[in-house]
């Protein structure tokens, strides 16, 4: 939500190293209107796209303040997972572009109950890891093999992917 917001605003693609964030104050109450999305009253399993939420309520806050109240949110939302989880684990390892983002891993290490890392502290990839992930669904999907369980996602059924579109050969 971040990268959309920035987009949306005109200053850049990412809020890059948290420069935005860093410098703004996350707005409580947008927060707390924020986290009254039905996702987080509804029981797991459950999935979201990138789209289910709306930068809407940031409409008429400054682009610093609502970089850092996005920041909280992100925090917030992980840490709200923990209460689902019935155990807490020793370390969660942050993936993707956000653990390139100091205000995150911050906001992250100050509300989880465990170490938080990167994925290069493990000696992983952190920016081919998402790229992976896709290879190997569309892997799945090619031999029509499920990727999404009842467990995992809530779909009925295993359900494999999309579709392979091959393009006009001349």
């Amino acid at each position: 939500m971040i990268d959309l917001l920035v987009q949306e605003r005109g200053a850049g693609r990412f809020d890059d190293k948290g420069r935005y964030a860093s410098v703004g104050k996350a707005q409580d109450a947008v927060l707390r209107a924020l986290l009254a999305h039905p996702y987080f009253q509804a029981p797991p399993p459950k999935s979201l796209d990138r789209y289910d939420f709306s930068l809407e309520p940031l409409a008429q806050v400054e682009l610093e303040d609502a970089a850092a109240t996005l920041v909280a949110f992100t925090a917030e939302s992980v840490r709200l997972a923990f209460d689902l989880m019935g155990a807490t684990p020793r370390e969660i390892v942050v993936t993707g572009g956000g653990r390139h983002n100091p205000e995150i891993m911050k906001a992250l290490a100050e509300r989880l109950p465990c170490e938080v890392k990167t994925a290069e502290d493990h000696g992983w990839r952190g920016d081919a890891i998402e790229a992976e992930a896709f290879a190997y669904l569309a892997a799945r999907t090619a031999r029509g093999l499920p990727i999404s369980f009842p467990k995992t996602t809530g779909v009925p059924r295993p359900m494999t992917g999309g579709r392979i579109v091959q393009p006009n050969k001349q």
